[in-house]
């Protein structure tokens, strides 16, 4: 239960102003509310069981070295903090593709967002976490906590259209991802 819900703030957080959210809302648009989710969900799904099953393996191979992974999972997650004041935007090349998507909507998101989600920071995060907690609570996790973000994403902007405050979503999400950091350097240090 504690990877469950560890991975769901996690990769909740993650998720916020991260370009995902964006192409959500593009598509949302464009098709159902209903088929985009369907379609982050089912990617989603796919691309956090591959990152828990990678993570899940690198514990396993060093799980002698507890404080080690620690230490590495603290300053990851620092990097994800910098990764996002940095900011991810969503390209015209992505918006065009969002928009122009063509066939069933549920499979046109699907496929759009697990190439979107691999190598991004939520697939990294979820890697990360799966080294130190259960794989499976970590992907039922992960999962919801990323299909979470979307949906809110998708409900705020056909609530608001884009003027979300940035600004705030935004560093009140590194600093999140700073103190998540700080904890794991202090408890590898220890």
């Amino acid at each position: 239960m504690y990877a469950f819900l560890l991975s769901t703030a996690v990769i909740f957080v993650a998720e916020l102003g991260d370009k995902s959210q964006l192409m959500a809302m593009t598509f949302a648009t464009r098709y159902r509310a209903r088929d985009v989710i369907l379609g982050i969900t089912a990617a989603t799904a796919i691309v956090h069981l591959a990152s828990v099953g990678i993570g899940a393996l690198l514990g396993d191979a060093f799980a002698d070295h507890q404080g080690a992974i620690n230490i590495a999972a603290g300053v990851a997650f620092l990097a994800f903090a910098l990764w996002t004041l940095r900011g991810d935007e969503l390209t015209d090349e992505e918006a065009a593709k969002a928009s122009r998507s063509a066939g069933m909507a549920v499979v046109a998101v699907g496929v759009a967002f697990f190439l979107a989600e691999l190598g991004d920071k939520t697939m990294l995060a979820t890697i990360t976490l799966a080294t130190n907690e259960g794989w499976f609570g970590t992907w039922l996790g992960s999962t919801l906590g990323m299909v979470a973000a979307d949906a809110l994403a998708i409900a705020v902007g056909v609530l608001v259209g884009r003027n979300l405050p940035e600004r705030p979503v935004k560093y009140g999400a590194a600093a999140l991802f700073a103190a998540f950091g700080v904890l794991l350097l202090v408890e590898g240090l220890r």
